[in-house]
């Protein structure tokens, strides 16, 4: 079920209504998690049996390590639940490349190798709640918490339906005891619930999908276009992914925060990062903790030696590249960010900001203004080589990217603004629509740095309440004015 969706305008109101006027703890959870159930078959049935396997896995594995005292029983189960829930994420979203590309290796030896290819869609939302269920039982196996008794408040926390197809990623130590208090209706949370759900459906329907269209124009026809189309495609794509999956995070945090759960930030204005370090700091922020916890630590860190921490860095954004999906393009884009990182933890550019943002407390917000207007160099060469990279996660292919790169830059000199806004459609937009979009990009820009700044709740909190009222009425009518009228489901279902 999309958030973007008539279907959810109706199915999220009865959930929640149901939800308050449920009597008991016991009965509101097993009312989430039917619903939870209902909302992810909503896309393939056979979807809900993948994902009960898989909690079926997580559950039973957790109990196994908290039953014996023997190191090795114990790695037997967590190797038990790495190797099913791996092993299932392995057969849906890489076989085929991994099959595909040892036939490459060995044809070079001359070897002769007939790929099977197996025709399987792939589940929706799988990466991330793979990755949830796997944090749980890691996190029992090394003793940071007890196994959930309860199998449905464990099948609940595995699928959540606001974080449930694309995050963001929740640790058990954060979901699962909230999952058993008993939240009352609570007006100022309700509000701000529903303030970020209006917010994450502005960055979606009113931004996102429109910037699609320009995107889809450019990138699915690249030798039709060049120069200037390149790079107004190209940041387009910036910030429709940006708006597309920080939309969907805001909606699901923004939901299950009216319902009395707090799910973790998933975003925090990343292309004001002034290095490329920051950037993975502020971006997909659940992921990167998540590698880190999970998988950089795990290697050593930065505990075994320099060169080692530098490997370790490289690593971890291999894998993140080739986590968002099985293809040349997304590995070669997790490298390019691995080895940005690389070169900024030598030259020390990553330390010095931490630094920079932690020295002398909090600061008047003249301040902290003035301070961002002198950071606007690094901010805009960051935000130029997070633009380079998405130049392959965006691409169909490598050879389309590569093909793109050296034209970026043919036909600027010759370029004529006049011929060029001289048309009806422009990149896919007719003339109205394009530069609806030019606006509403600036002015999240603004809404963003106003952020830094002041938080937005508690201006509104300031305001008497007819003024407030006006305001939020004012900002659904935008968001339901100015909404694209072809829905389109949401890059991170992908993934």
């Amino acid at each position: 079920m999309l958030f973007n969706s008539l279907h959810f305008l109706i199915f999220y109101p009865v959930v929640t209504l149901a939800y308050f006027l449920s009597p008991t703890l016991r009965f509101r959870n097993i009312l989430l998690l039917i619903a939870s159930y209902y909302f992810y078959m909503q896309y393939k049935p056979e979807y809900g049996l993948l994902m009960l396997l898989s909690t079926m896995i997580d559950y039973f594995a957790s109990l196994g390590m908290h039953r014996t005292s023997r190191k090795g029983v114990k790695r037997l189960w967590l190797a038990f639940s790495l190797m099913g829930n791996l092993g299932m994420l392995f057969f849906f979203k890489y076989f085929n490349f991994f099959n595909t590309n040892v036939a490459r290796v060995l044809s070079f030896f001359n070897v002769a190798y007939q790929p099977l290819s197996i025709d399987v869609l792939l589940p929706i939302g799988i990466s991330f709640y793979t990755f949830q269920t796997l944090s749980y039982t890691i996190d029992v196996y090394r003793g940071d918490m007890q196994p959930e008794r309860d199998f449905f408040d464990f099948a609940l926390y595995v699928s959540f339906f606001p974080q449930l197809v694309a995050g963001p990623i929740e640790r058990s130590t954060n979901l699962l005891h909230q999952l058993k208090i008993h939240h009352s209706f609570d007006t100022d949370r309700v509000a701000s619930g529903l303030r970020l759900m209006v917010y994450g459906f502005f960055k979606k329907v009113v931004i996102a999908d429109r910037l699609a269209v320009i995107v889809d124009t450019v990138y699915n026809n690249p030798t039709q276009y060049s120069g200037v189309a390149y790079f107004i495609a190209t940041f387009a794509f910036a910030f429709q992914i940006y708006c597309d999956f920080s939309g969907y995070s805001d909606i699901a945090i923004g939901s299950a925060r009216i319902m009395g759960i707090n799910l973790m930030k998933n975003f925090e204005r990343p292309y004001f990062s002034k290095s490329v370090t920051e950037f993975w700091r502020r971006w997909h922020i659940s992921l990167s903790s998540w590698f880190r916890d999970y998988l950089y630590i795990p290697l050593g860190g930065s505990k075994k030696g320099y060169f080692r921490t530098l490997l370790n860095l490289l690593v971890i954004f291999t894998v993140s590249g080739l986590w968002h999906g099985a293809s040349w393009t997304f590995v070669i884009w997790g490298v390019l960010n691995g080895l940005a990182i690389v070169i900024e933890r030598i030259l020390g550019i990553g330390k010095r900001a931490r630094e920079s943002e932690g020295a002398g407390g909090k600061k008047p917000w003249t301040l902290r203004f003035l301070k961002g207007l002198v950071n606007i160099i690094p901010m805009v060469m960051t935000f130029a080589f997070i633009c380079f990279t998405w130049v392959f996660f965006r691409a169909r292919t490598v050879s389309e990217a590569l093909y793109m790169l050296p034209r970026f830059l043919v036909g600027l000199d010759t370029f004529d603004l006049s011929k060029f806004l001289g048309t009806r459609v422009i990149l896919g937009l007719d003339y109205w629509e394009f530069f609806t979009v030019i606006g509403v990009v600036l002015l999240l820009v603004f809404l963003e740095m106003v952020q830094a700044v002041v938080k937005p709740s508690k201006v509104l909190a300031r305001m008497p309440s007819p003024v407030r009222l006006a305001v939020y009425a004012l900002s659904l009518s935008l968001v339901i004015w100015l909404a694209w009228t072809e829905t389109q489901t949401f890059i991170y279902f992908a993934f």
